[in-house]
């Protein structure tokens, strides 16, 4: 099965960590974001994908390449302009002619894919969209249906008296390929406010899939530090933490001082190093190639991959990337001053 990855944005509300990174790229426990979506993908059943790019495409395609080693087979269309979810969508068609799967690429969720795959084809749709259940839907597309779950009504960004539902677009959809040639070639389209209700009014079936799992975007900082607390807490699983290791998961090849103290809950990814009387956690992610100096202390923070940290130094509520300057070193108060590669943007728990 073919899948679709809606990955042009640039992520603007999510600066600086997307500076000169692309959104979906950002690491999520020591991986892009994009990786743990293809990953769960495939493991539903998808061996091709499509990745519609715009803003720092490279950065992708040098990381992924062909998408042999993870077993998949990838291409890749990038957009001189952005196009809109539709036109994105549009743009793709020549790789689709079988039911096939959309997922915007700035999300993390468990929504059940087999299952809305089975719910599809029951409902003999034109098009499926995946939807969950948020307090305040203003900020989101909400979907109105009807007692046989197809939709009735497209409403963006609404005011409270606008909607009845609070159930929102989730970003995920399954398509029938006859479906695209409703959206225009070339051309900019919202496939949120303009092809779905079109869809409608041709008397296509657009059936809504409900969901209670975990679902979020990951679209500014706040849920950015949001997602890694709700990892850490077991409210979003991953598959490399088990109940055994009691919240404290280290990766291959990683070392770690005897003398060294760690907090659960703790994520240190691969190769990397800590040293003698440091103190690791909680609520602390740390990333692969990493090296932490002697008697540091890290805390309430999240270190990209292939950062050092000096001897002495202490660390709080952080996010702390690599993006601008490679390897970083900072040391004691400094590090909750520095603007570029160490960003202080508050606690993740």
């Amino acid at each position: 099965m073919k899948a679709l990855f809606l990955a042009g944005g640039m992520g603007t509300r999510l600066k600086p960590l997307t500076d000169d990174l692309p959104k979906p790229m950002v690491p999520v426990m020591g991986k892009p974001l994009l990786e743990r979506n293809m990953l769960r993908l495939k493991a539903c059943g998808v061996d091709e994908i499509i990745l519609s790019t715009s803003y720092k495409p490279q950065k992708i395609k040098e990381y992924f390449g062909d998408g042999a080693k993870l077993g998949l087979k990838i291409h890749y269309i990038c957009e001189d302009i952005p196009l809109g979810t539709g036109g994105a969508i549009k743009n793709s068609q020549e790789f689709f002619d079988d039911t096939f799967l959309i997922f915007n690429a700035d999300i993390l969720s468990n929504i059940n894919i087999i299952e809305m795959l089975k719910f599809h084809k029951k409902k003999r749709a034109a098009v499926t969209i995946a939807v969950t259940e948020v307090e305040n839907p203003s900020l989101y597309g909400v979907i109105e249906y009807d007692e046989d779950f197809y939709a009735e009504s497209f409403t963006e960004k609404p005011k409270p008296s606008e909607t009845k539902s609070n159930y929102i677009n989730a970003g995920i959809y399954i398509f029938e390929p006859e479906v695209l040639k409703e959206i225009p070639d070339f051309k900019v389209v919202s496939i949120e406010r303009e092809t779905y209700p079109l869809l409608l009014e041709k008397g296509y079936s657009i059936a809504v899939f409900k969901s209670s799992e975990y679902w979020m975007d990951i679209g500014t900082v706040e849920k950015y530090k949001q997602v890694h607390h709700d990892i850490l807490n077991g409210s979003y699983p991953l598959p490399e933490f088990h109940e055994e290791i009691q919240d404290i998961f280290i990766g291959d090849h990683t070392t770690i001082h005897s003398t060294v103290k760690i907090i659960p809950p703790v994520y240190i990814g691969s190769k990397t190093k800590i040293d003698a009387f440091s103190v690791i956690g909680p609520n602390t992610i740390i990333g692969n190639h990493c090296s932490v100096g002697t008697n540091s202390k890290i805390t309430h923070s999240i270190v990209w991959d292939g950062i050092s940290i000096q001897d002495s130094s202490i660390m709080s509520d952080m996010i702390l990337n690599s993006v601008k300057q490679g390897s970083t070193c900072m040391k004691k108060n400094d590090m909750k001053k520095e603007t570029h590669a160490g960003e202080a943007l508050g606690p993740i728990a």
